[in-house]
């Protein structure tokens, strides 16, 4: 057991040490080193004892605050290792979003203790999201700033975003009602306001051409003060992006549709 269990940290510090040596400029190679600081490793270690992860693969996606990662998990299977950087982190963004909300009305204001909490933060959220029946990664376990989550894509390769995928005025319109619904869903079923919803934030799964929200850390609970704010700003984003679409749409309608209580005639 206790070879076993050698064998696994030395694989994911070779796979660690690979990221490195991959990513030779020097703005890159600060990022990766703010990535596996101590804490960080340590944290993978131990879900590395448990089983979960594997190996680690290759980047998928750097992000202002995480950086997210494929890994292969229990049975060889895709995950996603999203992890949260705790030296280079906006974390005073991350305040607007975790304060106000009823969740997370305990923890104390230091950077590491917010970190922690919004990496908990987008496991709840997707948690929801995926009893409410919206389309989202399945999170699978939390562990210091590191969020292990299902792997949205095929074959090692993550499903691109909205934003990269081309569509016609059909597609787009179909894509826009349900990502509506969906933040229907959100809002009576699950209690959330998404908070940042954009292009940048949806992925599209290319064999039916539907939608996938990701990114949903900062996501509120209709309490937090700001929530109805965070709702019509998503609605704009949305509005403003699938014009290209000759999506036709008033905010106010829209807003009223997310708001609904009562089913559709």
């Amino acid at each position: 057991m206790k070879n076993k269990l050698e064998g696994k940290i030395k694989r994911l510090d070779n796979d660690v040490d690979k990221l490195r040596v991959k990513r030779k400029d020097s703005d890159t190679l600060k990022v990766i080193e703010n990535v596996f600081d101590n804490a960080t490793l340590k944290a993978l270690y131990t879900l590395s004892n448990k089983g979960i992860i594997e190996a680690l693969g290759g980047s998928i996606s750097t992000g202002k605050e995480a950086n997210v990662f494929l890994a292969g998990g229990e049975n060889d299977k895709d995950i996603a290792v999203k992890i949260y950087r705790i030296s280079s982190s906006t974390f005073r963004s991350m305040e607007d979003y975790i304060l106000g909300d009823p969740r997370f009305s305990n923890i104390r204001h230091n950077k590491r203790d917010i970190i922690f909490a919004w990496t908990k933060k987008e496991f709840r959220n997707l948690m929801r999201a995926k009893v409410a029946g919206v389309r989202a990664p399945e999170p699978i376990i939390t562990e210091r700033n590191i969020l292990i989550m299902e792997f949205m894509g095929e074959n090692g390769k993550p499903f691109p975003l909205l934003k990269e995928t081309k569509l016609d005025d059909e597609e787009g319109q179909r894509i826009f009602d349900t990502l509506i619904e969906y933040m229907h869903k959100l809002y009576t079923d699950a209690n959330l306001v998404h908070g940042d919803l954009s292009e940048y934030n949806i992925l599209i799964d290319p064999k039916d051409i539907t939608p996938i929200i990701i990114d949903m850390g900062q996501s509120v609970t209709l309490e937090h003060p700001r929530a109805d704010q965070f709702l019509k700003r998503d609605i704009e984003n949305l509005l403003r992006y699938f014009k290209r679409y000759k999506v036709d749409a008033s905010p106010e309608s829209i807003y009223e549709q997310i708001r609904r209580t009562e089913p559709e005639n």
